[in-house]
């Protein structure tokens, strides 16, 4: 059912123009307070009455149709519970090497090591969670869980 025919119902059509103008429709309606109606120029406190009274009403016969959309997915209950496998990779003697090198050079050389990290965890089937100076975060698990993910982590420490 539209707005209009709504409005009809309840013999108040004088408001179909406002809802209209102000684009209400149903996905807005049950969201209209007290306050919105006298902006769109209901200024009858019997009509406003009226018509969050219809609204409420409306909304209880049909609280799915009429609720406000989520802004996030539902939550599935069935939700299942996985490992994860964290490794923390870091490169020794950095701080020494920092000291040694030019600050162009040094990155050049923290770069490649980020590259190299990130290779043999991508052939690993892990996951690079975040670059910390010298360090890198990873995950085995996530976002796809394998029987051996434990043992993935320790390969990639070991490449």
């Amino acid at each position: 059912m539209g707005i209009a025919g709504w409005l009809r119902e309840l013999g108040l059509e004088r408001y179909e123009g406002a809802f209209r103008d102000h684009d209400v429709d149903t996905e807005i309606l049950p969201q209209l307070t007290a306050d919105d109606l006298i902006n769109i120029g209901v200024t009858s406190v019997g009509h406003r009455r009226k018509l969050l009274a219809a609204i409420a009403a409306l909304a209880a016969r049909t609280p799915i149709a009429m609720a406000a959309p989520s802004p996030h997915p539902p939550v599935r209950a069935d939700a299942e519970r996985r490992q994860l496998t964290v490794m923390f990779c870091d490169l020794v003697g950095s701080t020494a090497l920092s000291a040694r090198l030019d600050p162009e050079d040094y990155r050049e050389v923290i770069a490649a090591y980020h590259r190299t990290v990130a290779e043999v965890v991508k052939s690993l089937d892990g996951f690079v969670a975040k670059y910390m100076g010298d360090g890198v975060l990873v995950y085995f698990g996530y976002p796809r869980a394998h029987e051996d993910d434990a043992e993935r982590a320790v390969r990639a420490g070991l490449a």
